[in-house]
């Protein structure tokens, strides 16, 4: 489904050809998949708005369930809590024109206009390989993928717990931060991660926190690591406390001081370049390197030459004049017209 908005409306245009859609009570609605479904903070209440101006602008997905009456939501979860939310007590739902598999196939291929998050999708690719009994061969097939996307996505759910789920799912846990944090600590220690999934319940730390906590933890001894899964929020205390005395430390020190800092950087730098260099005199370089390094010293030689007049004078303004005090003519090379 492909999203276009209206005045204070959200409308989607679906990608399949219309089918007769009626209401349906809400009751009758087989709700199996909403634990596969993560909620967004704001999408729901967003849409109660758009509800409450412009009604139902498209119908959800259902398919026939095996109790007569009844239809299996596959597509729609959003707009059911919505009119729910808004004491609604029926919704136009589509009725699919096949079987389940197909239903969720057609859900899951609809993905590039209505994206779902990369564990949605492992949920839903986990449910039609061993609920549904699809291979990974003839799901990629279906799906329009090769094999190893639909691997990856099954090895995704690896390391993804119960707990961390309904996190992720509650909106606890950013999708982001449980693919690229949670489940991989999961996989190496367990524990760690779910007791981080508690403190984080309980004092969620933004992804960029959570991201520069992350590579703190891998670097740090296993007592340390201890007290970073218990108390996250000491973390983001730390790096607030840091970026303030770094406010404050250019206050008081002013340009000047950003320049004593930078030039002490350089010094760094080029002590390790060095050291590195150093290490690799004895094999041939590769071509790439070696025009890098002739790229860097012709830069290193004119800048130095700059540096060296801003040194030589009580005003490092004057460096960016002429550096002969006369220009070809005689005359001073600050009252010469520019090129």
């Amino acid at each position: 489904m492909i999203g276009v908005r209206s005045p204070g409306c959200y409308r989607l245009r679906m990608t399949t050809p219309d089918l007769r859609d009626r209401e349906l009570d809400l009751h009758r609605l087989d709700l199996r998949y909403a634990g596969l479904r993560i909620q967004i903070p704001g999408a729901v209440e967003a849409l109660c708005r758009s509800l409450e101006r412009c009604g139902q602008l498209v119908p959800c997905l259902a398919v026939a369930a095996e109790d007569e009456g009844r239809l299996i939501l596959v597509d729609g979860y959003r707009r059911i809590t919505a009119l729910r939310r808004l004491g609604r007590d029926t919704a136009r739902v589509e009725p699919f024109r096949g079987d389940l598999t197909d239903a969720l196939i057609t859900v899951l291929t609809r993905a590039h206009a209505h994206p779902f998050a990369a564990l949605e999708e492992a949920l839903l690719v986990r449910e039609l390989h061993e609920g549904q009994g699809l291979s990974q061969h003839e799901l990629a097939r279906r799906l329009g993928r090769d094999v190893s996307w639909v691997n990856r996505r099954l090895q995704l759910l690896g390391g993804l717990s119960e707990s961390l789920w309904e996190g992720v799912r509650t909106g606890a846990v950013s999708p982001w931060a449980a693919v690229r944090i949670l489940v991989p600590l999961a996989r190496a220690n367990a524990d760690h991660a779910e007791r981080l999934l508690g403190a984080l319940r309980a004092h969620p730390l933004a992804t960029r926190t959570l991201r520069a906590w992350f590579a703190r933890y891998r670097q740090a001894y296993v007592r340390e690591r201890e007290r970073l899964v218990d108390h996250p929020q000491l973390f983001e205390a730390a790096l607030a406390s840091r970026a303030q005395e770094r406010i404050e430390t250019s206050l008081r020190d002013g340009p000047e001081g950003a320049c004593l800092h930078d030039m002490q950087v350089l010094e760094a730098i080029l002590a390790r370049l060095n050291k590195r260099l150093a290490a690799l005199s004895g094999d041939p370089w590769p071509e790439a390197l070696r025009q890098a390094l002739l790229r860097l010293t012709e830069t290193l030689v004119r800048e130095a030459r700059t540096l060296a007049r801003y040194g030589s004078h009580d005003h490092p303004r004057d460096a960016h004049r002429d550096p002969h005090p006369e220009g070809p003519r005689g005359e001073s090379a600050a009252d010469r017209p520019g090129p």
